[in-house]
């Protein structure tokens, strides 16, 4: 179980959730002190409003926070998270108008994260007791799956290389007995992945594809594949300085498929998992690759550079070559691939992109289930012609500058035929304004979605590790 749980504490402090519509209510079973400081204090249980109630000694007495009303358009099923970074150290019990204490629970771990690697740690944090009912090891193993993802993300490129990362997933493979392996610099070119070398190869630091392989390979095959470009300069179509600045996300996608990668494993569930990570970094160099370029795919398409700032649908590229090789059942890549998708959509609701209904259907509703939404969006076929190359097979950026999130879903899309179903998930990795469970930093996007989505395609023998 998580430090920031506790399974009982007898003297645990109530944290009262209530709307608007409860208040009256409420008041009447507080005790009179604690009632005539909340309306002296003027709470009114407006949503995200709290206030900590003293008892007769100037201890503790109750919490209370106001939230949505249930007619409200959506209630946030995250908002009692939001209290673990505010209040002080102790045991806290939910009471109250709590719809899903699971998403409570979770949405607390979650906003207790610290990012604590450069400072010293924090001190101690509040714990909340478990309600009846809640499963605290899974709600740790995705919440300490998350704070994974946050803490490669957050941690600055001079700190997390594409062996940096590798390191991460050799980690994560030491914990959950899969098996690792790396093609690291020219080796690339060995075996077929000439588009991540491309990308890679102006770096001192070696580009490389780490392949994690997971379970009996008699289950159903999953594959996840992670964008792991450890900063983006833009390479010879330098970006600007403010552009710049969060580049160190840029490996946001790897990050939250490992995520998922680990939450499945940890669960036991009957697939044969394979995690695929093209780490890189996309420098400026004498080697770099140009704009104008024509680099060969692992698939046999040539591919002419219109941007070398798009290089991340390159190395995903490559990688989904591989993983459709073996014809997985279900194929799902993650990636921070195109401001035009922020445009659209904003930092919260990445697009993803399926021509399988069925599952876009499934990922859109499990993904506002567990509070990790997504939105659909089309991958058009009228627009596969803005890729269109006169001296290639393909441009991997379109004409035009329209559509730019569309594009690059479809320049993917290329590059997988067998897989049974395929999803393309175009994230941001980060959360610039803070709200319950999601502290401004690094963010693991789609990642609890997909491991959702595991666990209903797949939940026959479905168990925990520990």
């Amino acid at each position: 179980m998580h430090s920031l749980l506790t399974a009982a504490a007898p003297a645990a402090i109530p944290l009262h959730v209530v709307s608007r519509a409860g208040w009256p209510e409420l008041q009447g079973k507080l005790q009179a002190e604690g009632r005539n400081f909340a309306l002296a204090q003027g709470f009114n249980a407006r949503p995200g409003q709290h206030l900590v109630l003293p008892d007769a000694s100037g201890s503790i007495a109750a919490v209370l926070l106001g939230v949505e009303g249930r007619d409200a358009r959506r209630r946030d099923p995250f908002a009692p998270g939001r209290l673990a970074a505010l209040l002080p150290a102790g045991d806290y019990a939910l009471r109250g108008e709590i719809d899903d204490p699971a998403s409570a629970v979770l949405a607390w771990l979650l906003q207790g994260y610290r990012f604590d690697r450069y400072r010293k740690p924090s001190l101690p944090v509040a714990r909340l007791v478990v309600p009846e009912g809640v499963d605290a090891a899974e709600l740790s193993a995705i919440a300490g799956s998350v704070m994974l993802a946050r803490d490669l993300i957050n941690t600055p490129a001079n700190d997390l290389g594409p062996a940096e990362i590798e390191a991460a997933i050799r980690e994560l493979g030491r914990e959950c007995d899969a098996t690792v392996v790396s093609i690291v610099g020219d080796d690339l070119l060995a075996r077929n992945f000439p588009m991540i070398h491309a990308v890679g190869r102006a770096s001192p630091r070696a580009p490389r594809l780490v392949d994690l392989v997971w379970g009996d390979a008699s289950h159903p095959k999953v594959t996840l594949v992670g964008k792991g470009v450890a900063f983006d300069t833009g390479g010879l179509n330098l970006k600007p300085d403010a552009s710049m600045l969060l580049m160190k996300k840029d490996m946001g996608g790897a990050a939250s498929a490992i995520a998922a990668a680990r939450m499945i494993m940890l669960a036991g569930l009957p697939v044969r998992l394979r995690l695929l990570v093209p780490a890189v970094e996309n420098a400026v160099s004498g080697t770099a690759f140009r704009p104008g370029d024509v680099l060969q795919s692992r698939k046999g398409l040539s591919v002419e550079i219109g941007n070398t700032d798009a290089e991340g649908r390159l190395i995903l590229a490559d990688a989904l070559a591989l993983a459709d090789e073996e014809e997985p059942e279900l194929l799902v890549d993650f990636a921070t691939l195109t401001g035009a998708a922020r445009v659209a959509l904003g930092p919260e609701l990445p697009p993803c992109y399926t021509h399988d209904d069925g599952l876009a259907q499934e990922i859109m509703r499990i993904g506002m289930a567990v509070n990790d939404p997504v939105w659909r969006m089309p991958l058009w076929p009228p627009y596969d012609a803005l890729l269109d190359s006169k001296i290639a097979d393909v441009n991997h950026v379109s004409s035009g500058g329209m559509a730019g999130s569309v594009t690059a879903a479809l320049f993917l899309n290329r590059f997988v035929e067998k897989a049974r179903s395929y999803a393309h998930f175009d994230i941001y990795g980060w959360v610039p304004t803070a709200g319950p469970g999601r502290p401004v930093g690094g963010e693991c996007q789609a990642a609890r979605l997909v491991y959702a989505l595991a666990r209903q395609f797949y939940p026959a023998q479905a168990k925990r590790a520990g």
